[in-house]
């Protein structure tokens, strides 16, 4: 019985269950089968790293006041967020990393260093 590759189709020797005739159309079989979910993790992370930059060049100290207009204009993208954390008082921070925001109201926000993340 003959077999062929599935990537390449090019005649099988060896295994019973061997799909592929080498480690390289393996590869290239799974990187086709996944790249659509690569790009979109690559395009995901590559907009939280711009936000973490964004808050980070805009709060050197650690601790600051901005105007949801500025943030806008770096680009900063508010749709995206690593994780957030809600205070007793309610209060919910949006983190882009080890960077966060909190909405003030009157488009002021605060921008503030989660310190435990730093070793």
């Amino acid at each position: 019985m003959s077999r062929s590759c599935i990537e390449c189709k090019k005649r099988i020797a060896g295994r019973a269950d061997k799909k592929f005739c080498s480690t390289e159309c393996r590869s290239a079989h799974n990187n086709r089968l996944n790249s659509a979910a690569n790009n979109l993790v690559r395009r995901v992370n590559a907009v939280l790293r711009r936000n973490r930059r964004i808050l980070k060049q805009l709060n050197p100290s650690g601790k600051t006041k901005i105007s949801q207009n500025r943030l806008s204009q770096e680009g900063f993208n508010f749709n995206y967020f690593t994780n957030t954390y809600t205070t007793k008082a309610g209060k919910t921070y949006f983190f882009c990393y080890d960077q966060g925001y909190l909405a003030l109201g009157n488009d002021q926000f605060a921008l503030v260093e989660r310190q435990e993340y730093v070793s």
